[in-house]
């Protein structure tokens, strides 16, 4: 488990975070929910060691994350970047086969192992089609899926995502989130960005809201989500929308429908 407790933040005195919390274990699909802006880049750098806190601390199985090696970290902890832009025109292969670097190591070549692990690791994300292919020339769906895959390879259990369905279109985002579920039904935990209020109800375990800096709140998305959480985070007046089954829930703007009323 990776924890975040009591963290504060400040860039250039502008303070960011201001005593957030937050855990992710193992088999947990975990939606960081906030406005542009509110900070849940910035904590997740936090809990990856990228920056160090003002107050607070971070521990992974109980350990202080300072007490660990940066490869350390990188066996237990990978990073899908938002954006990622390859310097050169790299097959998918070749990026899913630089996650074995935290276990390779940099003065080593990859060994048989490493190319059997990344053909496992592309055969079983479903890129196959794609591994020869230069990275810079296929889709955004498709390059969110080889860094997922890059990220499988380092063998990490806990798998950090900085708004992964972002400019997605939908029936990319709803590939990926599923893939994402499959991935925290297989053990990984998954902490993953969104500023989309309707993403965590569509497959997350938990959300948590982060606003003015801190978690307001944190638990089941049905719960945790409501049309007064909603207002208080995006400053927008909503209401919810029901399957005729009950099962799925939707936000839609109040004040676009009075506006049309009126």
């Amino acid at each position: 488990m990776i924890e975040a407790r009591g963290i504060r933040f400040a860039y250039h005195g502008r303070r960011v975070l201001d005593g957030a919390s937050l855990s992710l274990a193992a088999g947990e699909l975990v939606c960081l929910l906030g406005a542009n802006g509110a900070g849940k880049s910035t904590l997740l750098k936090l809990m990856l060691g990228v920056l160090k806190p003002l107050h607070g601390t971070v521990t992974l199985d109980g350990r202080a994350l300072p007490g660990y090696s940066r490869r350390q970290l990188a066996q237990r902890i990978a990073y899908v970047p938002q954006v990622h832009v390859a310097p050169f025109p790299y097959s998918v292969r070749e990026i899913v086969l630089m996650g074995r670097l935290p276990a390779a190591g940099i003065f080593r070549a990859a060994s048989a192992a490493d190319h059997d692990k990344v053909e496992e690791i592309i055969q079983r994300i479903g890129i196959a089609h794609l591994a020869e292919r230069p990275y810079t020339e296929i889709s955004g769906g498709e390059r969110q899926l080889a860094l997922i895959a890059r990220a499988l390879a380092q063998e990490a259990s806990l798998l950090v995502m900085d708004e992964p369905l972002a400019s997605l279109d939908y029936g990319h985002q709803m590939r990926l989130l599923a893939r994402l579920e499959q991935l925290a039904a297989e053990g990984y935990g998954i902490l993953m960005t969104t500023h989309d209020p309707d993403q965590p109800l569509l497959g997350c375990d938990r959300v948590a809201l982060l606003i003015d800096g801190r978690i307001a709140a944190d638990g089941r998305p049905d719960a945790v989500l409501t049309p007064e959480s909603i207002e208080r985070l995006y400053g927008v007046r909503v209401h919810l929308v029901r399957a005729a089954d009950g099962a799925g829930i939707a936000f839609r703007s109040r004040e676009r429908r009075d506006a049309c009323a009126a």
